[in-house]
């Protein structure tokens, strides 16, 4: 039993816990437990344009309604002076960039799909500071990292190796959108590290963007955790659940009279952990996990699948 693991569950307050959630949350805290390890609960509420207002107690709510239990817990937005003493330790490495999202995109040498772009260094040794950067645009500056070259392994528990030029593939990339460096990037690089997280267990379209973490991790001289990334929950058209593949937000099944044993259990079908049909707890849970019966493909929940909800 390996008492040293700590993982963590690191909600976003951006919108509302769906089944797509909290299957990777199970899987997490399913994780944490059978090694009696800790689990830390975080907030990730610095991307204050995108935050829903009351979405942040909703998603502990529900958690604990699902019967999630948590050994700490923090909110990103009141560690403000942490993640800015960590970028004022790395400030040769990095530098203000005024370039939008439009101006990276029209950059690209080749037709882009995804969410990562690439970024050619336009504002390398252009400003001398964020505040003339910020005279510059007139918008608030990103910090972006200078990348160094160079392939980055990262041996994922599920996944498998998984490597990467950052520099070739990303370019300089972006650490966040304030002038004291508190953006997701470096405040989730730092936050695991402080608190002590062994393992990080998400999903697997964070996979791509762990390579530039480790190579943040390795400049702040953090210790790198290991990962674990597993398959996301998507729609019956293959795509990332969304409000397109109908409600499947926790607190509609919830005011329908959906009981949590039912969730989890449907969950856990999915996982090989348990009957189509059946209700069970997380507690119940903990003698059948089993990573390797987790299906490497993504957990489709088409019509059939969430009709299993249905009251």
């Amino acid at each position: 039993m390996d008492t040293g693991y700590a993982g963590r569950l690191a909600p976003s307050p951006t919108g509302a816990l769906h089944l797509g959630n909290v299957r990777t949350f199970m899987i997490a805290y399913l994780r944490a437990r059978s090694r009696g390890g800790r689990l830390l609960f975080r907030m990730e509420d610095l991307d204050h344009p995108r935050d829903k207002p009351g979405a942040d107690r909703a998603i502990e709510d529900e958690l604990r309604w699902l019967g999630f239990e948590w050994d700490g817990f923090c909110r990103q937005s009141e560690r403000r002076a942490v993640y800015r003493e960590a970028l004022s330790s790395i400030r040769d490495k990095v530098y203000p960039c005024v370039c939008s999202r439009r101006d990276v995109e029209s950059a690209q040498g080749a037709p882009h799909s995804g969410e990562q772009l690439y970024y050619p260094g336009t504002c390398r040794g252009r400003f001398a500071t964020w505040r003339e950067a910020l005279a510059f645009s007139g918008r608030p500056p990103c910090w972006r990292f200078r990348a160094p070259p160079g392939e980055v392994r990262v041996e994922d528990a599920f996944a498998g190796e998984f490597r990467q030029d950052v520099s070739a593939a990303l370019g300089d990339f972006p650490l966040a959108r304030d002038e004291d460096g508190a953006g997701y990037t470096l405040a989730s690089v730092v936050d695991d590290a402080l608190a002590g997280v062994r393992e990080v267990v998400r999903g697997d379209d964070l996979l791509p963007a762990t390579p530039a973490q480790t190579l943040l991790q390795d400049a702040l001289g953090l210790p790198r955790p290991s990962y674990c990334h597993v398959p996301l929950v998507v729609g019956g058209d293959g795509r990332r659940l969304a409000k397109r593949h109908g409600d499947t937000r926790i607190a509609a099944y919830r005011a329908a009279g959906v009981r949590p044993g039912r969730i989890i259990g449907l969950l856990a079908h999915s996982c090989g952990w348990a009957g189509a049909d059946e209700e069970v707890s997380l507690a119940e849970l903990l003698e059948r996990f089993d990573m390797d019966s987790i299906p490497r493909a993504p957990c489709v929940a088409d019509a059939a699948f969430l009709s299993r909800l249905s009251v």
